[in-house]
């Protein structure tokens, strides 16, 4: 299929032009017709380690799950929000509006918002 290479380990750019990630696996749905279609691209280190697979995938998943609150799984962006894709998978939405992976969550409650002046930071 060429899906793997028009998709997978594209950059992810929201509509202001920041770097979210890369699409690391994709969530496929059946429409009313019975036909399969991309529903979500799916980024992060879950998602990573699931289409890896083995010891080093199940290390990442292990990782991932560990800086989450609860295990969540992937961050999944539904491929509505893709406005184009070329060199970058372009987003038409900011990136505000998308759910934060687990493990920048994490970091940023537990260190970089604890750095003197992080406040003022953007971001």
């Amino acid at each position: 299929m060429q899906l793997g290479r028009q998709l997978l380990d594209r950059q992810i750019v929201d509509a202001d032009g920041v770097l979210l990630g890369k699409v690391d696996d994709v969530e496929f749905a059946v429409d009313d017709q019975g036909l399969p279609y991309v529903a979500y691209l799916l980024t992060g280190q879950g998602a990573l380690g699931r289409r890896i697979g083995g010891r080093v995938g199940r290390l990442l998943v292990a990782l991932a799950d560990r800086f989450a609150d609860e295990p969540t799984g992937p961050v999944r962006i539904p491929f509505g929000q893709v406005a184009r894709v070329d060199s970058a998978v372009r987003l038409h939405v900011r990136a505000d509006v998308l759910p934060r992976p687990p493990v920048e969550t994490w970091l940023r409650r537990h260190l970089i918002d604890r750095i003197p002046g992080a406040g003022r930071a953007g971001g």
